[in-house]
């Protein structure tokens, strides 16, 4: 597994890989409508380039296929932290531990590249697999937001998860 730039070609990937409302918004946080379109990934896009303290990043597989995509805002060297955040897998390669490699590929360019020492993330409560699958790699919950975000008519709390260097 490898990391790249984010690239307007992996624009096609995303788009095909939310299927699913509530998956798309625990991905989007509200940011983004369903369902997810050119437009707005090109301001998704944007966004990054505009921020000298955020990445965009996508995962191939050992093939060159991408499979994964991520993001790194808020990289703060006053602060030793940055956050990671819009984590997705493509859904038919879920399983077979791209979800781990993606997180890990991402903390390791954190923590050497950057030489940053903690990345933290935001994880709704309901995210069970993406909990564990976090876990796993060595982040640990922070604490929990009650209510955080207005899902139809649920509320979903979310954790904040930490990983040191």
């Amino acid at each position: 597994m490898r990391l790249r730039p984010y690239k307007k070609c992996d624009d096609k990937y995303l788009m095909k890989w939310f299927n699913d409302e509530e998956k798309f918004q625990m991905w989007s946080a509200g940011e983004y409508k369903y369902p997810l379109d050119e437009k707005q990934l090109q301001k998704h896009r944007e966004k990054f380039e505009e921020n000298e303290n955020a990445w965009l990043f996508s995962m191939l597989n050992d093939e060159g296929r991408l499979v994964g995509h991520v993001a790194i805002k808020n990289a703060d060297y006053k602060l030793d932290s940055a956050y990671i955040g819009f984590i997705v897998v493509d859904p038919e390669q879920r399983g077979k531990g791209y979800g781990k490699g993606l997180v890990n590929l991402i903390t390791k360019y954190i923590f050497d590249i950057l030489n940053i020492n903690k990345v933290t993330l935001y994880v709704y409560a309901q995210n069970t697999g993406a909990i564990k699958c976090y876990e796993s790699v060595g982040f640990k919950q922070q604490g929990i937001e009650i209510s955080q975000f207005n899902y139809k008519k649920e509320k979903w709390d979310r954790y904040l998860m930490v990983k040191s260097k």
